[in-house]
């Protein structure tokens, strides 16, 4: 806990001062637009904060994840006049949104009631923990956690397509083509391992209702073949890459290695390791097997199994 403590807030007022001294200052035109930004993050913050508390559905923001950075891209992207880098951008955050939107959908994240939906369970596991059975402490974590910190960490790792919105910005070159192609990349892979994930437990769950003999990863309860036999969770890796990436492309605009915008995508690898980190806590609980895959099988970088 403390070294996470200190991880983000390392992240939080560390690297936004050395970023802030080693790159070019910001443009009065980005200045307007990430306020503006700013402001828009606020307020879906603020509404995922109260929909959640009047429907005791905590998985508003969760409904965001996906939409919230396309508004953001086309906002920006349509205040610059339509740039081309940045139209280019906001296409590829486009087709990651409207992915991981059909993804969350079809696992009934989505209702026609929009406060519906089916949460994700790690909050019910959470509400359980000692210090967040108070109402009131679990109200706080919602608002400052849940709400106002993940929509702010959405609206930042999609501000690498602001940073590329200067005087000097290169042309679009052979280099914005070659982060196309890895950022498509990571959304086909993402894609895959899902589909594997999503393909294994739907079998696993109409076994289990038929009562049928479990066998092989059934048996054991999880996935560990496929894109799964490389990583324990090639989903994340994949999320975390293309987002990377995306801040790569700040860099080609610039020349500048380091710039304002980094903070988003290095808060999000905290946050992905983070979550990881729980949710195999939670897994090593339910699966006697499963510790015995972790000390196999890297956690993020798809690797072979080891040995």
């Amino acid at each position: 806990m403390l070294r996470t403590i200190f991880l983000l807030l390392f992240t939080m007022l560390v690297v936004p001062f050395v970023s802030f001294y080693f790159s070019p200052p910001l443009t009065g035109q980005q200045w307007s637009l990430l306020k503006q930004g700013a402001l828009i993050a606020l307020g879906i913050a603020l509404a995922c904060f109260i929909i959640s508390e009047l429907s005791k559905n905590y998985s508003q923001t969760d409904k965001v994840w996906s939409i919230a950075p396309i508004i953001y891209a086309w906002y920006f992207t349509a205040a610059a006049q339509w740039d081309d880098r940045m139209i280019l951008m906001a296409v590829l955050v486009s087709i990651w949104g409207v992915r991981l939107s059909w993804n969350f959908n079809r696992r009934d994240g989505y209702s026609w009631r929009f406060w519906e939906g089916t949460e994700d369970y790690r909050w019910y596991i959470l509400r359980q923990k000692p210090f967040l059975q108070s109402d009131w402490n679990w109200r706080l974590f919602n608002f400052f956690f849940i709400s106002l910190y993940q929509n702010a960490l959405i609206f930042l790792f999609t501000v690498p397509i602001l940073a590329v919105f200067t005087a000097d910005s290169l042309p679009l070159n052979w280099l914005d083509g070659l982060l196309t192609f890895l950022f498509l990349f990571f959304v086909l892979f993402e894609t895959i391992a899902d589909q594997q994930q999503w393909d294994f437990q739907t079998k696993k769950q109409i076994l289990i209702q038929e009562n049928k003999n479990l066998e092989g990863d059934y048996a054991k309860g999880f996935l560990s073949s496929g894109l799964w036999g490389w990583s324990r969770h090639p989903n994340y890796f994949a999320e975390q890459a293309l987002w990377v990436t995306f801040y790569v492309f700040s860099i080609v605009a610039t020349s500048n290695w380091i710039n304002w915008s980094m903070i988003g995508c290095l808060l999000l690898l905290l946050l992905f390791h983070n979550s990881a980190e729980f949710s195999e806590g939670v897994s090593a609980s339910k699966y006697p097997k499963y510790s015995a895959y972790q000390k196999k099988v890297s956690r993020f970088l798809p690797f072979p199994r080891l040995k």
